[in-house]
C-alpha cells in the first residue's frame, strides 16, 4: 500500500487533511486513504477533504474567546485548515465563518497539489500492519474500522455515540445560591447542589417539556439513544418525574435554610480542579439556544457559561484516556496515532488541532525523533492533555475553552483574566513552534 518510509493517513476529513499537510510540509511521504466518492457516507454529498456536515461557522475570532486563542495557535503553527478558512470567509460578525463549497475546494486543491501526498480512494475495513499509521476518523467511521479499533482497543474503549449533558465553568455558577456536598454526606464535597423551591422547579419543569429539540439528521437513528433517556423525555413522564429521578432532593440538606430542598440539581466537577462541571442527569436534545433559556432557570446558573452544550447525537470516538497519550499516540503502539473526533475532541478546529499535533508526531516518529507534546499553557496543549488524562468516571469528547488550561484552584473563584491567557499561551506557542523547528 504504502512504499519505502511514510505514512499512512485513514480519513480525509478535517483531522486528516490537517495531518497530512503536516507531515508533508516536511518533506515525509504520505498516502491519504479515502473511501469516498467509491463508499459514501449518510451525510456527506462529496468526494472533496475536510467537507463540512453540520456547520458552516468555526465559532469566535475573539482571542478574549477560547475558540480565538485555538484559532491564532492554528495559524501560528501553520495549520492547513486555517488556512483554507481564512480565503473561503464570509461574514458572520465575530465569528469565523465559511463558504462550505469553496472551503472544502480549497482543501482539496493543496492536498492534490502536494508531491508528498498520494491519495488512495479505498476503503479501509481493518487497521492495517503499517506503522506510523494515523486513524483520523469522524463520527460516520467505515462499520468495518470501526469493528477493528474495537477489537484492537477492547470491547469496551470505543463509543458510538454521544449522550452527554451540559457542562458549565464553575467561575460563571452563583455559589450563593448553591452548596456543595453529597446525599447523606458519603463522599464529601463531592456536588456542587442547586436548590429548588417547588415554585421553581414547576416553572423550569414547564419550560423545559416546552422546549423546543433538535431534529435528528437523517442518518442518526433514535434507537441508539434508549439507554440514556433526554432529560425533557423523563419531564414529559409526569409533572414529579425529575424531583423523583435525577433532581430527588433525599439526602441533601440546604445550609442557607436547613432543610431539604423541594428539588436539587446537582453538578459535578469535570477535571481535577472543579474549573468544569457536568449537569448530572442533563443529556438533552434540546437546541443550544433553548439549553440557555432554560437551564438558566436553575437556581445559582443564572448567567451560566456552557463549554459544552448537552447532546445526543452519532458519534465514535475512543476512550481516550486508556488509550492514548498526550502525543495522540496508543499507548500500547507508539507508531499508531488517533485524530479528530475518534480521539476524542469535539469541534471542527479541534479536529483540525489534533491532526496538526498527530501529522507532526507522526513525521518525528518517520525522522526517528522523540514525539513532542504541546504545552499544557496552550488551548491545543491543554486540549490533548484533558482528552488523554481526564479521571471521570465516564469519558466524553471535549472542545476548547478556558477550563481545561491549568491554572489556579478554582473553588478559591479567582477568575482569569482571558486577554492575559491568550497573551501567554501566544508566546508559548511561538517559542514552542522554534523548537520543533530546531528540532527537525
Amino acid at each position: 500500500m504504502i512504499n519505502g518510509k511514510g505514512v499512512l493517513v485513514i480519513g480525509g476529513g478535517i483531522a486528516g487533511s490537517e495531518a497530512a499537510w503536516q507531515m508533508a510540509r516536511k518533506n515525509i511521504k504520505v498516502v491519504l486513504a479515502e473511501m469516498r466518492p467509491h463508499v459514501m457516507t449518510p451525510a456527506h454529498t462529496t468526494s472533496d477533504f475536510a467537507e463540512l456536515i453540520c456547520s458552516n461557522s468555526l465559532g469566535s475570532d475573539s482571542i478574549r474567546n477560547a475558540s480565538g486563542i485555538l484559532k491564532e495557535e492554528l495559524r501560528t503553527y501553520g495549520s492547513l485548515i486555517m488556512r483554507c478558512a481564512e480565503s473561503a470567509r464570509i461574514p458572520a460578525g465575530s465569528a469565523l465563518a465559511v463558504e462550505r463549497k469553496k472551503f472544502s475546494y480549497l482543501v482539496t486543491s493543496y492536498i492534490k497539489r502536494s508531491p508528498n501526498i498520494h491519495i488512495l480512494r479505498e476503503e479501509i475495513t481493518d487497521i492495517p500492519n503499517h506503522r506510523p499509521l494515523i486513524i483520523a476518523g469522524g463520527p460516520l467511521i467505515s462499520p468495518g474500522l470501526a469493528r477493528s479499533v474495537t477489537e484492537f482497543t477492547g470491547k469496551n474503549n470505543l463509543y458510538f455515540y454521544d449522550a452527554v449533558a451540559p457542562i458549565v465553568t464553575l467561575e460563571s455558577c452563583d455559589m450563593s445560591r448553591m452548596f456543595w456536598g453529597s446525599r447523606y454526606g458519603r463522599g464529601g464535597d463531592d456536588y456542587l447542589n442547586c436548590p429548588m423551591t417547588k415554585e421553581e422547579y414547576e416553572q423550569f419543569h414547564d419550560a423545559l417539556i416546552s422546549a423546543e429539540t433538535a431534529p435528528l439528521h437523517e442518518f442518526e437513528d433514535m434507537k441508539i439513544f434508549e439507554a440514556c433517556m433526554p432529560v425533557e423525555t423523563l419531564a414529559k413522564r409526569g409533572r414529579e418525574s425529575l424531583a423523583y429521578g435525577p433532581l430527588r432532593p433525599v439526602g441533601l440538606k440546604d445550609p442557607n435554610t436547613g432543610k431539604r430542598p423541594y428539588a436539587v440539581v446537582q453538578l459535578r466537577p469535570e477535571n481535577v480542579r472543579r474549573s468544569l462541571l457536568n449537569m448530572v442527569g442533563f443529556q438533552t436534545r434540546l437546541t443550544w439556544g433553548e439549553q440557555r433559556r432554560v437551564f438558566r432557570m436553575i437556581p445559582g446558573l443564572e448567567k451560566a457559561e456552557f463549554v459544552r452544550y448537552g447532546v445526543m447525537h452519532r458519534n465514535t470516538f475512543v476512550n481516550s484516556p486508556e488509550i492514548l497519550t498526550p502525543t495522540l499516540q496508543c499507548k500500547f503502539d507508539k507508531a499508531l496515532f488517533f485524530a479528530g473526533q475518534i480521539s476524542g475532541v469535539e469541534g471542527y478546529l479541534e479536529s483540525a488541532a489534533s491532526g496538526l499535533v498527530a501529522g507532526i508526531n507522526a513525521a518525528y516518529e518517520v525522522l526517528g525523533l522523540p514525539c513532542r507534546q504541546f504545552p499544557r499553557e496552550t488551548m491545543i496543549g491543554a486540549l490533548c492533555n484533558y482528552i488523554t488524562t481526564n479521571q471521570t468516571r465516564t469519558f466524553q469528547p471535549m472542545n476548547a475553552n478556558f477550563g481545561i488550561l491549568p491554572g489556579t484552584d478554582m473553588r478559591r473563584r479567582k477568575k482569569p483574566d482571558r486577554l492575559a491567557v491568550a497573551v501567554s499561551s501566544f508566546e508559548i506557542a511561538h517559542d514552542f513552534v522554534k523548537t520543533l523547528r530546531d528540532n527537525a
